[in-house]
């Protein structure tokens, strides 16, 4: 008896549903997402058990690498623009208006007044590099950290002060930044660290 041959049917699978719920996905993570802000240096924080969780508008940003450079910013372009016109009349430096808007853009940034200028006009993969972020000043002798806070605290002054330092930092490097602080009158500020598990309750 000949066997009857089934006809094939080519296999056809609906993927609308599976397409609707990926890009229904991806929007959600997008929107939901928190974007790390790009910093100049790689710092490791030390860990604590502290689970007190730092706003993410209005911070006054203090970052202490290993080497002790000292880096500054607040959030908010405007708020930026405002800030650099007001050091650059204090040190007596005529800044351009795109070298304004390059500063805008930068999260923090760690240099001496004197080299702001030729600084802003870097290209953007230029100014990355270690040799030119040498750090902001914060000695007895010419502490331009100071000038940065005042600053920055008579543009907004419900900004929160938060020191992110690197756990290898010198001390000695973190109590000059306080000092520098304490000197304004500014005794209120929080320490950025990593969360760590603690020890295990029984």
């Amino acid at each position: 008896m000949p066997k009857v041959k089934v006809a094939r049917k080519s296999t056809l699978v609906d993927m609308t549903a599976m397409c609707d719920v990926a890009f229904l996905l991806l929007t959600f993570f997008m929107l939901t997402s928190n974007f790390t802000k790009k910093e100049p240096v790689l710092v490791s924080t030390p860990a604590s058990v502290s689970e007190i969780k730092i706003p993410e508008t209005n911070i006054m940003t203090i970052l202490v690498d290993k080497d002790g450079r000292v880096f500054f910013g607040i959030d908010g372009q405007d708020k930026r623009q405002e800030l650099i016109k007001q050091m650059a009349e204090a040190y007596k430096i005529n800044l351009t208006k795109e070298e304004i808007r390059n500063y805008s853009l930068l999260d923090l940034v760690g240099n001496r007044m004197e080299v702001m200028k030729s600084y802003l006009n870097l290209q953007a993969e230029v100014r990355d590099r270690p040799e030119n972020n040498n750090g902001i000043p914060s000695d007895s002798t010419n502490n331009q950290l100071k000038d940065w806070v005042k600053s920055a605290r008579g543009i907004n002054p419900e900004l929160r002060i938060a020191i992110k330092a690197d756990e290898k930092t010198p001390y000695p490097v973190i109590k000059k930044v306080m000092k520098s602080l304490q000197e304004l009158d500014e005794n209120r500020y929080n320490l950025i660290t990593r969360l760590d598990a603690g020890p295990a309750k029984d």
